[in-house]
């Protein structure tokens, strides 16, 4: 009964431009469905050519800092004040004043994610800083590749291998108000 039923639907699919066959598999025949169709210089131009308009960013294509200041960073048009980690699912407060503070306690935080980080970014501020060599050799040990830089620069870090698709986490601390730019009034 069920054979009838199955000869009757591609007896029905025949008179619609399809083949009818009595085997079990598909019994479709068209020049677009074979694997072996190649397009020829008489084909439709659009399939000749291909053009991609990017109109959002790639879903989990990471956190990009857009801008930073002396009160804090604009990452993803959030606004955070202050200084701050940016980890692969989020952002959060960094409980750090200056390079000082950052310790072995203030960095567990990046050695105990999963997925596990390759690159921890720090920026220290205007200037690049000497971290505690004990937490960079704790980092080394827990597998994590450290750069230390200015903020600026591992701002500009941070944006570069997060492009890469690499598993990256930063340690932010803004730089303080710079007076180069001040107008005095006489």
């Amino acid at each position: 009964m069920a054979t009838a039923v199955c000869a009757r639907l591609l007896l029905q699919r025949s008179t619609h431009g399809f083949l009818f066959s009595s085997r079990a598999g598909p019994a479709l025949s068209s020049p677009f469905l074979s694997r072996a169709h190649r397009l020829g210089p008489s084909d439709d131009e659009m399939y000749q050519r291909t053009s991609v308009s990017v109109m959002q960013k790639e879903p989990g294509s990471g956190a990009m800092i857009y801008s930073y200041s002396a009160r804090g960073f604009n990452i993803d048009g959030n606004k955070v004040l202050g200084p701050c980690a940016l980890l692969p699912p989020a952002i959060l407060q960094w409980n750090i004043g200056t390079h000082k503070d950052i310790t072995e306690e203030s960095v567990s935080l990046f050695h105990m994610l999963e997925p596990r980080i390759e690159i921890l970014v720090l920026g220290t501020g205007s200037r690049t800083e000497r971290i505690d060599p004990s937490v960079l050799a704790l980092l080394k040990r827990k597998g994590i590749a450290v750069e230390v830089q200015d903020t600026a620069n591992a701002c500009a870090t941070f944006n570069f291998l997060i492009s890469e698709n690499r598993v990256v986490a930063a340690g932010l601390i803004p730089p303080p108000v710079s007076t180069a730019l001040s107008l005095k009034q006489e």
